[in-house]
């Protein structure tokens, strides 16, 4: 797994993402403030356990990121405010801890 957040991002940064994204998924960016950005790189099954853990942590807005192999590896973006991408992206990291 391959985690990173973008805090504060730039807005040519938000429109390169939102080129990958699903039409719901650039509606949204667009209709939000995006104070950050969580981005990981998983397996398909991970991001859907991922985006779900994400959403039940904290207000956040998931979405799948297209541009990477979807056989085997795949991105989710979590986007919201930053301590909500804060806390969901910890909540991922704690999932991924021996004995979750």
């Amino acid at each position: 797994m391959n985690v990173r957040i973008i805090n504060a991002p730039q807005p040519e940064v938000l429109q390169m993402l939102q080129r990958r994204m699903p039409p719901h998924g650039r509606a949204w960016a667009k209709e939000h403030r995006v104070g950050s950005v969580g981005l990981i790189q998983a397996s398909v099954t991970d991001l859907f356990f991922f985006s779900d853990l994400a959403m039940k942590a904290s207000d956040v807005f998931t979405v799948e990121i297209y541009g990477t192999c979807p056989q085997h590896v795949t991105t989710l973006a979590v986007l919201g405010e930053t301590s909500a991408v804060k806390a969901a992206m910890d909540a991922i990291k704690a999932a991924e801890q021996p004995g979750f």
